[in-house]
């Protein structure tokens, strides 16, 4: 994938390296935000209830570096996220960036205490992308996901993907049909949603050269490595690499299968529309 020199967004918060921070609420809080940021590992916690109404409290605030990261990891995600940003700003009106921090370790967030163990995530009450780049490393070791730049930017595409659901409502009419519904029901919109936002990488991924003018764009094979990332994360695969046997009604995000297919098809459309198709027949 191509990046460098492309264009910086700033303001991202870098907290790198400034420890864990205070516990926010405790455990609680913890496994409440667990729920969130594991639906993108598909990893499936003990609490996999409605996320509606889920979120409570925040912690002491904790300040970091705002600007621009010197150093090649968080270059990349600033250059990615800019590109992310006028790639949703040219298609949907009244778009507006998410804020993104960088952690280590663990840190406070508006929903809560958040972990590194937890992967990437996306808060909706404080609209920020939290990334702990350790994961990018986790990912392709202990998943069997891609290395390559474009698996990575596909992690943080996803995440900003649920910033537009969050932005266009989605996430709140997830939220509200999840209320009356019984857990494998209510799995079923978590699946639909993360697919969406899946498929949004790929939307993102198909209209980034025009976005930068070529500065951020995919290269040959960059397609087939976030196949095979999205592949390593299915749930299927993941309850299979866990020992377990496959239960469809448990899936949060999705199966490999699937996972791969609204990738490619967001990617191959560019078009978000088509993402809408994951709710269909719910």
């Amino acid at each position: 994938m191509r990046w460098r020199g492309g264009r910086t967004g700033g303001g991202i918060e870098d907290r790198r390296g400034l420890g864990a921070g205070a516990v926010a609420g405790g455990g609680g809080v913890v496994g409440i935000i667990a729920v969130l940021a594991y639906y993108f590992l598909g990893v499936d916690p003990s609490v996999t209830q409605s996320i509606g109404g889920a979120f409570i409290g925040q912690g002491s605030e904790q300040r970091g570096t705002m600007g621009t990261p010197e150093d090649d990891a968080g270059k990349f995600v600033d250059v990615v996220g800019r590109n992310v940003n006028d790639v949703w700003g040219g298609l949907i009106s009244g778009y507006s960036a998410p804020k993104v921090v960088l952690y280590d370790t663990g840190t406070n967030t508006g929903c809560g205490y958040g972990q590194s163990a937890m992967g990437p995530f996306y808060c909706p009450n404080d609209q920020t992308v939290y990334l702990d780049l350790s994961f990018w490393q986790q990912m392709s070791s202990q998943l069997g996901a891609s290395d390559g730049d474009f698996a990575k930017a596909y992690v943080i595409a996803h995440e900003f993907g649920h910033h537009v659901q969050n932005l266009t409502g989605m996430s709140q009419k997830v939220q509200q049909a999840q209320q009356s519904l019984g857990q494998a029901e209510g799995n079923r919109y978590s699946v639909a949603l993360e697919l969406q936002a899946d498929c949004y990488s790929g939307v993102w991924a198909a209209n980034a050269a025009k976005a930068s003018g070529g500065e951020v764009a995919m290269e040959p094979g960059d397609l087939e490595a976030g196949l095979k990332t999205a592949n390593a994360i299915g749930d299927d695969t993941l309850q299979k690499r866990g020992g377990g046997r496959v239960q469809p009604e448990s899936f949060t995000h999705g199966s490999s299968a699937e996972r791969m297919q609204w990738l490619k098809r967001g990617y191959d459309s560019a078009d978000p529309k088509v993402c809408d198709g994951t709710f269909a027949g719910l």
